[in-house]
């Protein structure tokens, strides 16, 4: 029989040394160390232990029941000591959208069921971003927050007609530019609609977007 290193054998042998001397040297073979969480030097260790046990205290341990708990408590060691990866965020290329508010006219309608009038805001601002005209005003207190804020679009729409070529509006009432783009489900506007519309014609790219209010501050007066 020709000569073979104990890495070389099948394992297991007969030999108790044979086995423990292949996995010693399986042990140092493993490239990461640290990420070894094989139990078998646990193993053995409790072997010794259970071993003084019998001989000195007379305590049997099942053999099967020993390997369990060994395996149990090597994996909650190494889950213990596992370093946890850090978190790789992919960056995002797709940079947010972000409101241009250059060459629009904020606008923005005041109410409240106890005052006796109404208010309408509107601000032009230019390509950038620079304010160029404004315009307050009390009115009669509508019938509903809602017509305070289709007054004021109203009256942007006519003095953005008459001092700048701005066609874009922004408002932070998003039921206003429901009306405005779907008027036959609001029946209750159309009168007040009709005015809209035909302002509307004037505007080639009429446009209405919605602003945050935190950025239509500088129209609620």
């Amino acid at each position: 029989m020709p000569f073979l290193s104990v890495h070389q054998l099948c394992r297991p042998v007969s030999s108790v040394y044979t086995n423990i001397d292949y996995l010693f040297s399986r042990k140092n073979g493993i490239i990461e160390p640290e990420q070894d969480g094989d139990p078998y030097p646990w193993i053995i260790w409790y072997i010794w232990k259970v071993r003084n046990d019998k001989l000195f205290r007379g305590i049997d341990r099942d053999p099967l029941e020993l390997v369990r708990y060994v395996e149990s408590e090597c994996q909650a060691l190494f889950d213990a000591n596992e370093v946890p990866q850090p978190v790789i965020q992919e960056n995002n290329t797709e940079e947010p959208q972000i409101l241009s508010l250059g060459n629009i006219c904020l606008l923005d309608g005041s109410w409240t069921s106890a005052a006796h009038f109404s208010g309408c805001g509107w601000v032009w601002m230019d390509s950038g971003g620079n304010i160029q005209l404004m315009g307050t005003r009390n009115i009669t207190r509508r019938e509903s927050a809602m017509h305070s804020e289709l007054e004021a679009l109203r009256w942007a729409m006519e003095n953005m007609l008459q001092h700048s070529t701005c066609q874009s509006f922004g408002t932070d009432c998003k039921d206003l530019i429901a009306i405005i783009k779907e008027p036959h489900v609001w029946p209750s506007f159309a009168t007040k609609l009709e005015r809209i519309e035909t302002l509307q014609i004037c505007f080639p790219d009429f446009s209405i977007t919605h602003v945050p209010r935190a950025r239509n501050h500088i129209s609620d007066f």
